[in-house]
């Protein structure tokens, strides 16, 4: 474990957790890509730890053409295929055609002059004290199910309101890190500039 005298909502064991902690976990994400790859990863995530899915971002997002909606929307069976080959990313079929599904979903929404990022911020929740132990962090909310249910209404596949509810603390929907945290009154003061 890394231990540079600060304060983390976690242990973390390498440079790529360290960074995803202090300079990503929680901080507003406004852009419909981004937001595709955390509902997408999310449920890649599912059964397996989350260091797991980090150390294959690059590879997911080289897979899945950088989780550009419109371009995955285009991916077909032979597109599935090749993934199911790709050693770079986690090979599951069912979380794969998810993925591409997630995107059509979010292609048809943009065709119809919508957007992810208004709808996932649509469902932000009235702010909370900070949590002081994991024990007050809730594995969904009333907000994270009402967003599950539209996504799916919508097309997206592999979620749920635990998977949408990581996501919402993943891209600063709400702020889940640990009142002794080093970073949350950055993160707070970012989420309040939203």
């Amino acid at each position: 474990m890394i231990d540079d005298g600060n304060v983390r909502c976690w242990p973390v064991r390498d440079d790529v957790a360290l960074v995803y902690h202090d300079q990503e976990w929680g901080r507003p994400v406004r852009d419909d890509a981004r937001l595709l790859e955390k509902i997408c990863l999310e449920g890649f995530q599912s059964g397996l730890s989350w260091d797991t899915i980090l150390r294959k971002r690059p590879g997911f997002r080289a897979a899945f053409a950088g989780f550009d909606p419109e371009v995955l929307a285009r991916y077909r069976d032979a597109d599935v295929e090749r993934l199911l080959a790709d050693v770079r990313i986690v090979r599951n079929r069912r979380k794969i055609e998810a993925t591409i599904a997630n995107a059509y979903a979010t292609a048809v929404m943009h065709a119809a002059g919508e957007s992810l990022t208004d709808l996932v911020w649509a469902h932000r929740a009235p702010n909370r004290p900070a949590p002081r132990s994991w024990a007050e962090v809730a594995s969904s909310t009333p907000e994270s199910a009402a967003l599950a249910s539209e996504l799916k209404r919508r097309g997206f596949r592999f979620i749920g309101p635990t998977t949408v509810y990581a996501m919402l603390q993943a891209v600063g929907v709400v702020n889940d890190h640990l009142a002794a945290c080093f970073v949350r009154d950055e993160v707070e003061a970012l989420r309040i500039a939203e």
